[in-house]
C-alpha cells in the first residue's frame, strides 16, 4: 500500500536499479536522487506513479523505459543528468500526460532554441524548467503529487492556533486598556469633586468676611476677639468697675 517511497542519496547497483519490484504497483510518487544511476532499465512497471524524481544522476539515455513502465507519468525530473541531444527526449512523447518536464544542468538547455524545439518536440507538456511556453511560471506543486498536502494542513493549523492566541491576547490587552481608563475616569471625577468642594469652602469663607464686613467696627472687633478665645479689654474695664 506504499504510495510514496524516497530513496535519495542511496547507492544503486552498477548504475541500475535494484531492490524496487512490482510489490510497489501503488507508487504515485518517486524519488532516487543522487544515486548514481546510469540507467531506469530496471525500473519496475507503475501503472500509478505520476511523478518521478531522478535528478542528480548519469543518465544519458534510455527513455523508453518510462514509457512502457510509467505509462500515467505527469511530472518528470532529469536534471543534473548526462542528457545532450533533443532526441534523447522523443520516447517521452508517449507519454500523453506528461506536462512537467525538468532538464535544468543538462547539457541540452545549451542549444540553440532549447525551449522551442523541446515544447514541438513534447505538445503535451505544459511546463518545462518551470515555466510554460510563454514564460510564465508554473504555480506551487501537485500536494497530492509530492506529499505535501498533510504538511500544508498541519501548518495551517499552526499559523490558525497562533491566531487565536494573538486575538485572545489583544482582547485581554483591550480589557485592561478598559479597566485603566476607568480608573482614570474615576480620578479625574474625584478631583473634579475635590476642587468643588474646596471652591465651596472658599465661598463660606468669602461669606463670612462680607458679613463681618457689614458689622460696625466695634462689634467687629468683639466678634474677632470671641473667634480668637479673648475677652474684650472694654469688658474687662467693667467688671473692675463693679
Amino acid at each position: 500500500q506504499v504510495k510514496e517511497l524516497v530513496l535519495d542519496n542511496c547507492r544503486s547497483d552498477n548504475g541500475k536499479i535494484v531492490g524496487l519490484s512490482s510489490d510497489f504497483e501503488n507508487l504515485e510518487f518517486l524519488s532516487m536522487i543522487n544515486v548514481n544511476l546510469l540507467s531506469v532499465s530496471n525500473l519496475p512497471k507503475l501503472n500509478k506513479l505520476r511523478k518521478l524524481e531522478l535528478s542528480d544522476n548519469l543518465i544519458s539515455g534510455g527513455l523508453e523505459v518510462l514509457a512502457e513502465r510509467t505509462p500515467n507519468l505527469t511530472h518528470l525530473n532529469l536534471s543534473g543528468n548526462k542528457i545532450k541531444d533533443i532526441n534523447t527526449l522523443e520516447p517521452l512523447k508517449k507519454l500523453p500526460n506528461l506536462h512537467s518536464l525538468d532538464l535544468f544542468n543538462c547539457e541540452v538547455t545549451m542549444l540553440i532554441n532549447y525551449r522551442e524545439s523541446v515544447f514541438t518536440l513534447l505538445p503535451q507538456l505544459t511546463y518545462l524548467d518551470g515555466f510554460d511556453a510563454d514564460e510564465q511560471e508554473a504555480p506551487d506543486s501537485d500536494p497530492e503529487a509530492d506529499g505535501d498536502g498533510l504538511e500544508d494542513e498541519y501548518e495551517n493549523g499552526e499559523e490558525e492556533d497562533d491566531d487565536e492566541e494573538d486575538d485572545l491576547d489583544e482582547e485581554v490587552i483591550d480589557e485592561e486598556d478598559d479597566e485603566d481608563d476607568d480608573l482614570e475616569g474615576e480620578e479625574e471625577e474625584d478631583g473634579v469633586d475635590d476642587e468643588e468642594e474646596d471652591e465651596e469652602e472658599d465661598g463660606e469663607d468669602e461669606e463670612d468676611d462680607e458679613a463681618d464686613d457689614d458689622l460696625p467696627r466695634g462689634e467687629k472687633r468683639k466678634r474677632n476677639l470671641e473667634d480668637e478665645g479673648e475677652e474684650d479689654p472694654e469688658d474687662e474695664e467693667d467688671d473692675e468697675d463693679d
